[in-house]
């Protein structure tokens, strides 16, 4: 069967289902198997065909369309593709009600690139629909979508293999990016880039990742948010600390209050006191009057510290004493005033080893240490860059008004090889980049800034994979470096000459020419056919 031109049907068909509801309705496309056929519905809540045009609707050059809107050749070329491929359209229609277009088809077994799997009713749990999915075809790509809310839920989904999971009502746009990011370029792209899907957990917003580690770090926040216990989150530049602050407060019994952020590296320490605890008129140069601190301000609510670690030892002395009494006082004043605030630091350094050294009190950072976050950097867990890059390309294409834009496989293979030194933040700069320069086509692989272009996979004690799917992220990256490596050194040798380069190495030269075009390689103008 040609794939093409079946999906070719479909989409002429649901195509014309929505045009005949202008003013809006409900399109249903349905599919069961029966007698070793395939049989598919579309119907739409349109405006119906009348009842003296059925006949003729198949014919060609007929259309109910007016004039100027339509060729009449869509449903007569719909109707031939199926007939060859021994199947059969029928239409049935209510006029002023809607229609119903039903495609029988023989059933064949094939693979399936991609499942959606709509759990509309408790039963089946998600993660048993995407076990078996996985089991009988662990290369197919499955989005879940599911009114079942609980983070529990969509974490083990995830871990079972789907590449997404939406939480229901969700709406066409939402449903057709999610399709969009698990098939960046083209159809044949799905079973390679199956994993790459959104896995942005429900509350969870713009936290992404579906890496055993990012999925350990969603359990634990929905774990601790309910807690009144402090809490400590520590990563890199970049990695997404205030997003993962912000979960844990809408997560938590104070999400209807303020969420404030002080930042400790803003501020002079005397400002900063000031900034934190509040200070009466008069207390220093510039004080004309009282102010309240970020304390005060996040009464009932979270209070986030920043980068703790810039604290000076005095003003790390004030914090200590605010956390064990949940009292403040003001800059200037005598008066002790109680707060009830859930305190969440974070930083970039290693506050342990500044306790070490003199640089940070032991007894404030026990304090601060009751529940650590730790987020893993980037290059940790790259097997997420894929997903982070299609979300991040397709909110920056929204934005621009712009029409859907895909980075190429080479492209995503290449960004799983850097490093990323500013983590996601880096990311999701370096694609905004590339979205205002080539969005509405395809980016390729030349597109990238020149550091991601040149960067090697190298392999220390730290980098192997300890995940199936970490290995074979990092399995294809070796294999697409070392395929590259030898194909260049074989043109080298060749004087870049295809033809002997090919029988040099022992490949037919149509393969050989294949694996240059999958690389990106050009031969140089020596080259004979």
């Amino acid at each position: 069967m040609d794939r093409n031109q079946l999906q070719q049907v479909l989409l002429n068909l649901t195509l014309n289902a929505c045009e005949a509801m202008p003013d809006g309705g409900t399109l249903l496309v349905s599919s069961a198997t029966a007698d070793g056929r395939v049989v598919i519905h579309i119907t739409d809540t349109g405006c119906g065909i009348e009842r003296k045009d059925l006949d003729r609707i198949f014919e060609p050059f007929f259309t109910t369309k007016p004039a100027g809107k339509g060729t009449g050749l869509g449903l007569s070329v719909s109707y031939g593709i199926l007939q060859q491929h021994g199947g059969t359209l029928k239409v049935d229609s209510d006029p002023g009600k809607g229609t119903t277009f039903t495609i029988t088809l023989p059933a064949v077994a094939d693979d399936f690139d991609l499942v959606i799997a709509v759990l509309s009713s408790p039963e089946p749990e998600p993660i048993a629909v995407v076990r078996q999915l996985k089991a009988e075809d662990n290369s197919t790509c499955v989005i879940v979508v599911s009114r079942n809310q609980m983070v529990q839920t969509a974490i083990g989904a995830i871990r079972e293999g789907a590449a997404d999971y939406l939480v229901e009502p969700c709406s066409a746009d939402e449903l057709r990016a999610a399709v969009d990011r698990v098939k960046p370029a083209g159809t044949t792209a799905l079973r390679e880039s199956g994993s790459h899907g959104r896995s942005r957990l429900p509350r969870f917003e713009r936290m992404l990742g579906r890496c055993s580690a990012m999925l350990d770090v969603f359990e634990l926040i929905e774990r601790i948010a309910t807690a009144e216990a402090t809490v400590l989150v520590t990563g890199e530049s970049g990695t997404g600390k205030e997003l993962a602050v912000r979960a844990i407060h809408r997560l938590s019994h104070r999400c209807d209050a303020p969420l404030l952020g002080c930042d400790c590296t803003a501020l002079a320490p005397t400002l900063l006191e000031s900034e934190l605890f509040g200070h009466v008129k008069g207390s220093f140069s510039g004080a004309i009057a009282t102010k309240k601190g970020s304390f005060e301000a996040a009464d009932h609510g979270t209070l986030l510290l920043d980068e703790v670690s810039n604290l000076s030892m005095e003003t790390q002395g004030k914090l200590l004493r605010v956390l064990e009494t949940r009292c403040i006082r003001r800059v200037g004043d005598t008066a002790e005033r109680e707060v009830d605030i859930r305190l969440i630091a974070t930083t970039n350094r290693d506050l342990g080893q500044m306790v070490k050294v003199g640089q940070f009190r032991a007894d404030l950072y026990y304090r601060l240490n009751v529940v650590p976050v730790s987020l893993p950097a980037l290059r940790d867990r790259a097997g997420d860059i894929p997903l982070l890059a299609m979300a991040f390309l397709d909110e920056f294409s929204r934005q621009m008004g712009l029409h859907s834009t895909f980075l190429s496989p080479r492209a995503l293979q290449q960004m799983e090889v850097y490093q990323w030194p500013g983590n996601v933040r880096e990311l999701r700069n370096i694609v905004q980049r590339l979205a205002v320069l080539y969005g509405g086509s395809q980016i390729e692989l030349e597109h990238l800034p020149l550091e991601i272009r040149k960067s090697k996979h190298t392999l220390s004690s730290t980098d192997l994979p300890r995940t199936w799917d970490e290995f074979k992220t990092f399995k294809r990256q070796v294999v697409e470096d070392l395929e590259r490596r030898f194909l260049t050194a074989a043109l080298g040798r060749c004087a870049q000459n295809v033809t002997h380069a090919s029988e040099s190495v022992g490949m037919q030269r149509p393969n050989f020419h294949a694996l240059l075009r999958h690389h990106g390689l050009k031969p140089g103008a020596t080259e004979r056919d």
